[in-house]
C-alpha cells in the first residue's frame, strides 16, 4: 500500500510540475507576444500598421536583416503578423535543433 501511495504521489508531483512548467511557457510567449508588438509599435514611425525596410533598419534590426524573408508576398512592407509568425517559426527550428 505504501508503494501505491508513492506512485500516486510521484505521479501528482508530475503532473503539477507540467502544469507549471506549461504556464510558464504561456506566460513567457505572452511577454514576448507583447514585446514585439511594442517594438513593432514604436519603429513604425507614421504608424500605418506596416514596417517599411527603413523602419524595421531603425526600429527592429533583426526584422531588417530577414526582411525579404518575412515580406513574403514582395509589398516593401511588413505586418505584424508577419513578424510574429517569423518569429514563431524561428523558435519551433531553434526547438527542433534543440530537442
Amino acid at each position: 500500500m505504501n508503494t501505491r501511495l508513492n506512485l500516486l504521489l510521484a505521479a501528482a508531483l508530475a503532473l503539477s510540475t507540467s502544469a507549471v512548467f506549461a504556464q510558464d511557457r504561456a506566460a513567457k510567449v505572452q511577454q514576448a507576444k507583447e514585446k514585439i508588438e511594442e517594438r513593432f509599435k514604436a519603429a513604425d514611425t507614421n504608424h500605418d500598421g506596416k514596417l517599411t525596410k527603413d523602419e524595421a533598419k531603425t526600429g527592429m534590426p533583426k526584422v531588417y536583416e530577414h526582411f525579404d524573408e518575412i515580406d513574403t508576398g514582395k509589398t516593401g512592407f511588413v505586418t505584424l503578423q508577419q513578424v510574429e509568425a517569423e518569429v514563431a517559426k524561428m523558435a519551433k527550428e531553434r526547438r527542433k535543433h534543440k530537442g
